[in-house]
């Protein structure tokens, strides 16, 4: 199980401060990114909320998709309290805004090279790189592509160069 916990040491007693909970995208087209994602990650939605939320557990770690139109076209069945901030509330918005790149969802494989075909083949690839190697003291092979919101997705795996005769 992919988690991680940070521990602050108060008068000599650790309190767990922050564990792992979950990731999600604000999308523009809620239906086409959960199908994008169940072709992606090949499993189904692990729960959904209406229109509005899906999530895909991928052995503990949550991947949500939120329907940034949901909220704002469906004001009978969300309700909130407390004070709304634009920067973090407003997800039409969100969901408008351009996709700078910042954020990077790492996937690993343990074929990246059937994985690379495989995506390939099926067509989800959106702007796929080759399959390309980094080494700065940990080295790895990695492919990188984008969703249906533009954000940049990277997949990591064993490849074995030589039997590819790069």
């Amino acid at each position: 199980m992919a988690s991680f916990v940070v521990y602050v040491v108060v008068n000599e007693r650790k309190l767990i401060m922050i564990s792992s909970g979950a990731m999600y995208l604000i999308v523009k087209d809620f239906d086409k990114s959960v199908q994008f994602y169940k072709m992606l990650l090949e499993r189904e939605v692990s729960a959904q909320n209406m229109n509005r939320f899906a999530i895909f557990n991928i052995d503990g770690f949550r991947l949500c998709i939120m329907n940034g139109y949901f909220d704002f076209e469906n004001p009978d069945k969300v309700m909130t309290k407390g004070k709304v901030y634009e920067e973090y509330d407003d997800c039409v918005k969100i969901a408008e805004m351009k996709n700078t790149g910042k954020v990077v969802i790492n996937l690993s494989t343990k074929d990246l090279k059937n994985e690379y075909d495989r995506i390939c083949e099926i067509g989800i690839g959106i702007k796929i790189t080759e399959i390309r190697y980094i080494n700065a003291r940990n080295p790895y092979y990695y492919f990188s592509m984008k969703d249906p919101d533009d954000n940049t997705i990277e997949i990591t795996g064993p490849y074995d160069e030589m039997a590819m005769g790069k």
